[in-house]
């Protein structure tokens, strides 16, 4: 589940963007909404107002009136030397909201320990209107995409497992999209993902900024011989996951991840990220702790209680 090149679709991944990025439908709601993000960032700190005018690129004024009504109903603090944080008001709030979201009440102590037990970040991804939403991070990810709120977009070649065991006519939407190159590669990736319960991201971070330089050259306006060339650079530099017969002594592995179900619909994720190389062996024994996880945090997210997972012990 790497963020892999450029804004294409066909290229890749597109890019990886804040949640509320997209052009407001609302814009004095999205104010509030830029104000509140803002200040959740800095959790513990207050900011003073000029540093939110110049981080949000609001006005003086607009930042002012959006502040003085949230501190007005306890969502922001303002203290002695006017600056501003987040308020008990927005807390309770948030309590009241997490009700909505039994995964991450069920899951955010289990990943804590997983990531403690492997020794490697683990993030949890939710799937959300076309897009996966990093929602809980464990860990000091070494790859700076990685944080909760990074929204990835439902498409090819990345986020595989959750496309491993959707419908057959959802897999053929969502292979359409993919680069003509990669098509036959992804359909017996996602058999493989399907047959071992976990999907793997191969793509060294080192190679996204050259996949980028071509992917923009690619979609620059250029001829169509050169451009199908770029295209056929850019797919012998990607290698989508490992299949059975290609493992190796040493494999560089990004990511693996293993689906969460709700149903019969994956609706989340739990990514591991080793982010270096690993035996076949070593590949094989984090793949399974990821998908007994996974399968641990299913299996909680169906009876839906309020009965502490820690007592689940994967692996």
């Amino acid at each position: 589940m790497t963020p892999t090149i450029g804004p294409k679709r066909h290229a890749g991944q597109e890019p990886v963007s804040e949640i509320g990025s997209a052009a407001p439908a609302s814009p004095p709601t999205h104010r509030v909404v830029q104000v509140i993000g803002l200040l959740s960032r800095h959790v513990g700190d207050h900011l003073s107002l000029a540093r939110i005018v110049r981080e949000t690129d609001l006005s003086r004024a607009t930042a002012h009136a959006v502040l003085t009504q949230l501190t007005a109903d306890h969502w922001t603090v303002r203290d002695a030397d006017g600056n501003y944080g987040l308020g008990l008001g927005l807390l309770t709030v948030a309590r009241r909201a997490e009700s909505a979201f039994p995964l991450r009440r069920l899951a955010l102590t289990p990943i804590r320990e997983f990531s403690a037990r492997q020794g490697i970040p683990v993030f949890l991804a939710e799937r959300e209107d076309g897009a996966i939403v990093i929602t809980e991070v464990a860990g000091t990810p070494t790859l700076p995409w990685i944080r909760p709120g990074r929204r990835l977009p439902l498409a090819p070649p990345v986020v595989r497992e959750f496309l491993a065991w959707a419908p057959e006519s959802d897999r053929e939407t969502w292979l359409g999209h993919a680069d003509p190159a990669h098509r036959d590669r992804l359909v017996a990736v996602l058999a493989a993902v399907r047959n071992r319960g976990y999907s793997v991201e191969r793509l060294a971070d080192d190679s996204a900024p050259m996949l980028e330089a071509l992917a923009a050259l690619r979609d620059s306006p250029v001829t169509d011989p050169l451009r199908n060339r770029l295209g056929a650079m850019i797919a012998d530099l990607i290698t989508i996951d490992y299949l059975p017969d290609e493992l190796g002594p040493a494999n560089a592995v990004v990511t693996v991840a293993a689906p969460i179900f709700l149903g019969s619909t994956v609706t989340a994720a739990v990514v591991a990220c080793p982010d270096t190389l690993l035996s076949a062996e070593e590949l094989t024994a984090l793949g399974t702790a990821t998908r007994e996880m996974g399968d641990a945090l299913t299996a909680a997210l169906r009876q839906d209680t309020t009965t502490p997972l820690t007592t689940v012990q994967p692996g």
